[in-house]
């Protein structure tokens, strides 16, 4: 019966987690309701503004006769090159999932937008609320500290609600487990 148990608590957790992963990520539009562009948008100050996890996707909208997204290192970043890029999108309308911490850099590769400002630098600075500490899993579930930034979506704050359910059930799932772990012990 024990046993049976702990398998339930497992299978629980690993849903739980699934279901936190997909919740939470928030999606964010590049230079929000501009897009990604030239002339009109700061997007150090829009990206300042912004608390990027890993798991968020970043929306480039714009128009692909005129554009372009290249993800570059960080010298590239610094000197507008993007003869040598990481990555290319072409689309006008590209999602990037950030997989990692650290710095993420974009520019557009047309000669004279990045200069003129068309590039960003996405930021991870801390790692996903995904991965709770050991201290979290032992406390009472407390709402998340990020709500995904509001999206020009009227999906928004479903998103929201979802993110902080999947992480109180993943708390409560493993709780469930260390519990009947502990019982075997």
């Amino acid at each position: 019966m024990a046993l049976a148990m702990e398998k339930g608590a497992v299978a629980l957790l690993v849903v739980m987690f699934a279901a936190l992963q997909v919740s939470i990520a928030a999606v964010y539009k590049v230079g929000d309701s501009a897009g990604w562009t030239i002339g009109n948008v700061d997007y150090k100050e829009w990206a300042a503004t912004k608390s990027f996890e890993v798991g968020d996707i970043i929306l480039f909208e714009y128009n692909s006769q005129f554009h372009n997204v290249k993800q570059v290192t960080h010298a590239e970043y610094r000197s507008c090159n993007a003869s040598a890029a990481i990555t290319s999108h072409t689309t006008g309308n590209d999602s990037i999932t950030i997989t990692t911490r650290g710095h993420h850099f974009f520019l557009c590769g047309v000669p004279g937008h990045c200069q003129a400002g068309q590039k960003v630098d996405i930021n991870v600075l801390r790692l996903s609320s995904m991965a709770p500490t050991p201290a979290a899993l032992l406390s009472p579930p407390v709402p998340a500290a990020k709500v995904p930034a509001p999206s020009p979506s009227a999906a928004a704050p479903l998103y929201a609600s979802l993110g902080f359910l999947a992480e109180v059930g993943l708390q409560l799932a493993m709780a469930l487990f260390a519990a009947s772990v502990s019982g075997f012990a």
